[in-house]
């Protein structure tokens, strides 16, 4: 579990921009150091807890230290091998979507750090989900992955013109999926210690 963080990875957990933290550091509301000989700013879980504490942030995403996935597709193999991969990883806190509307409806109060989008859903097209997302200021920092069995290349571009940030074709490999997943999050590759 990690004791110190950046302003950057302070920011993500916080969801919020990493100039708010630098200002709240600045300001004296969240206490840390600074890296002797540079300007690096690096802040204690403990004064990052009380922090989040004291302004109303929940600290899920602090305490338990999992990134949270939503999970969006209607293809319940898909979503077994998905989620079981996932939780055996043990980094990831995962919910599940079976449509883009139970999707539209989660987002909103999980605030997913990361979301698994299938592209081809019953209700509403992967774009349209992208889109309502990025239209959205306060999930800016989502990461979108789209995943799909039957796309064209000029549609990927559309994918990621609406605002994924990385695309899959079904059939995948777990293992490539989640390497994936923590680029998007700048997590480490491999178990953690």
């Amino acid at each position: 579990m990690k004791t110190v963080f950046t302003t950057g990875e302070a920011a993500k957990i916080c969801k919020v921009s990493q100039q708010t933290i630098i200002r709240c550091f600045d300001n004296g509301q969240l206490k840390g150091f600074r890296v002797p000989g540079s300007k690096f700013r690096r802040i204690p879980r403990e004064a990052l807890y009380k922090f989040m504490k004291d302004n109303g942030i929940p600290t899920d995403a602090l305490e338990s230290g999992k990134r949270k996935v939503l999970l969006v597709d209607d293809e319940p193999d898909i979503v077994q091998v998905v989620n079981d991969a996932l939780q055996a990883d043990g980094r990831f806190e995962v919910r599940i979507a079976s449509n883009g509307f139970d999707a539209g409806m989660m987002v909103k109060d999980y605030r997913p750090d990361l979301i698994i989008l299938d592209v081809m859903l019953p209700d509403i097209n992967g774009k349209e989900v992208c889109h309502r997302v990025r239209a959205d200021s306060t999930m800016e920092d989502v990461r979108i992955i789209c995943i799909s069995g039957m796309i064209e290349e000029d549609k990927v571009q559309e994918l990621k013109l609406a605002g994924a940030d990385d695309f899959l074709a079904k059939p995948f490999d777990v293992d490539v999926l989640i390497e994936k997943m923590c680029a998007q999050l700048e997590i480490e590759t491999g178990v953690l210690a």
